[in-house]
């Protein structure tokens, strides 16, 4: 397995259909603060019709790592498995797919496997209460909505941001699909300008000709 080949005896795994942006980078980067490596596990099976296709997404992916992740505590993979917008339930089938994978801790964040506002916002989390510690092979870490504070000048979440909301940046994927559509760069403090133009080139390409 490639995870020992590293010797990594802890490893996260990072469920997402979503091209990353600076909240991802966060919560990624705060849990490589407390095991050995990264395994970035984006689904590549059918999703809503208009997401962003899986090839734009990996590249998004790789566009990031490369230059902003050290190569040798990251592994990009990919989950060949469709979503289905089953919340709580889903993010068990996720933590639980991940652990086969070799994966000790997993990353479950605001509205895991959500469709509007059908689930609440942490019932994905909740549901690892029921588990006895180690029941399910695998560590959940739960992280709080983050997002980029234009006053702290760093991504933050409510826990550590002591300001008002109207200067937090965050975008939900109907807005980020409606700029990219409109031809415009998503703003920095949302995402690496390198992946939004990873993005943005992407949405040229599946815009039709004529």
């Amino acid at each position: 397995m490639l995870f020992d080949h590293w010797d990594w005896e802890t490893v996260v795994g990072f469920q997402t259909r979503n091209p990353i942006h600076r909240a991802h980078e966060y919560i990624q980067k705060t849990a490589l603060e407390i095991v050995d490596g990264l395994f970035l596990h984006p689904l590549v099976g059918e999703t809503k019709k208009d997401d962003i296709p899986a090839d734009v997404r990996i590249a998004s992916y790789q566009a990031i790592l490369r230059d902003y992740y050290p190569p040798e505590r990251v592994l990009l993979g990919v989950f060949p498995a469709a979503m289905r917008y089953a919340g709580p339930r889903e993010a068990v089938f996720h933590a639980i797919a991940r652990q086969n994978y070799g994966c000790t801790h997993f990353i479950v964040g605001r509205d895991h496997a959500g469709v509007g506002d059908y689930y609440g916002t942490y019932d994905a989390q909740n549901i690892f209460n029921q588990f006895a510690p180690g029941e399910i092979g695998i560590t959940p870490l739960k992280f709080e909505h983050a997002f980029y504070c234009q006053v702290c000048k760093m991504v933050v979440t409510a826990k550590t941001c002591p300001h008002d909301k109207e200067n937090w940046v965050y975008l939900s994927g109907t807005q980020v699909r409606e700029m990219l559509a409109r031809g415009e760069m998503l703003p920095e403090e949302f995402t690496r300008p390198e992946v939004a133009k990873v993005l943005l080139d992407g949405a040229k390409r599946q815009q039709p000709k004529g």
